[in-house]
């Protein structure tokens, strides 16, 4: 059967620890945004706002960056695994020094990549 719109299968989308309560709580244009930029991932296409996160090699880490009049707001998530993409961590970045990613951040995302590995394993399709 031809299914008009879908070229591929869209995967499906899966939060790991905290992540989407900690996108809820963002403001609702920058939740618009990266659930705009989430729904490109799971069709298998690469937001223009999306880019690579720097330290996890070739990983398919990337992460959303938006700003509004309250700060800059990431999210992050991969596209590494074939049965979903991983929403890894939504957060707002305080810090005004840098572009880097504080390393507390840069730590719950590592956790929760491998928390995002050891679910695929377990998942059989």
């Amino acid at each position: 059967m031809y299914n008009h719109g879908m070229s591929q299968k869209q995967k499906a989308l899966e939060w790991i620890g905290s992540a989407k309560k900690d996108l809820m709580a963002l403001p609702v244009e920058v939740r618009k945004f990266f659930g705009h930029a989430l729904d490109f991932a799971q069709r298998g296409d690469q937001h223009s706002a999306a880019k690579v996160l720097k330290g996890f090699g070739s990983a398919g880490v990337l992460e959303v960056v938006e700003d509004d009049a309250g700060g800059t707001y990431r999210a992050v998530y991969t596209v590494k695994f074939e049965n979903a993409v991983y929403v890894l961590h939504c957060f707002q970045k305080k810090s005004k020094s840098g572009i880097e990613t504080p390393k507390a951040d840069m730590d719950i995302i590592r956790a929760r990549l491998k928390v995002a590995e050891l679910l695929t394993k377990g998942v059989t399709k």
